[in-house]
């Protein structure tokens, strides 16, 4: 008699990639309509400080002036574009290509307690560091009672 072990949830992980496969997407929140423009979306590491949040985009090839950083209505937006000049070659054989080219987009909710007017970004080695100083917090003051 043979085992067959039963997993549950391989049809559902097989219909998450046939559908992120079709709509050509990964797990990075995209909106729909800019979607269709974007040929590629470049890994991120987003952590907090304790007197800053960071992003750490992975945007090798891309030049810091084909960059653009905005944060809009509580949203921070990344932008930009990875050229890639076609050259021509003397080879007439196989040739493969991996790295993507084109547009990229990537947009992150801030939080609260975001400062958007001192954001500096600046790019090292291929790799994009956002850094998104905090709004100092307010402490509450205590208020004593006396007696009456």
């Amino acid at each position: 008699m043979t085992l067959v072990s039963y997993e549950p949830w391989t049809l559902v992980s097989r219909l998450h990639r046939q559908l992120d496969q079709a709509f050509n997407r990964t797990s990075a929140p995209v909106e729909a309509a800019s979607a269709r423009s974007v040929a590629w979306i470049p890994r991120v590491d987003i952590f907090e400080e304790a007197e800053r949040f960071v992003v750490l985009a992975d945007v090798p090839g891309v030049e810091s002036k084909d960059i653009e950083i905005t944060a809009e209505n509580g949203v921070l937006t990344i932008r930009g574009e990875r050229r890639w000049d076609k050259k021509e070659s003397d080879k007439n054989g196989y040739e493969r290509v991996e790295r993507s080219s084109g547009s990229f987009l990537r947009r992150f909710t801030l939080p609260e307690s975001a400062n958007t007017e001192t954001i500096k970004a600046k790019q090292t080695n291929g790799v994009l560091e956002v850094s998104i100083p905090k709004h100092p917090q307010v402490q509450p003051r205590r208020i004593s009672v006396e007696a009456g």
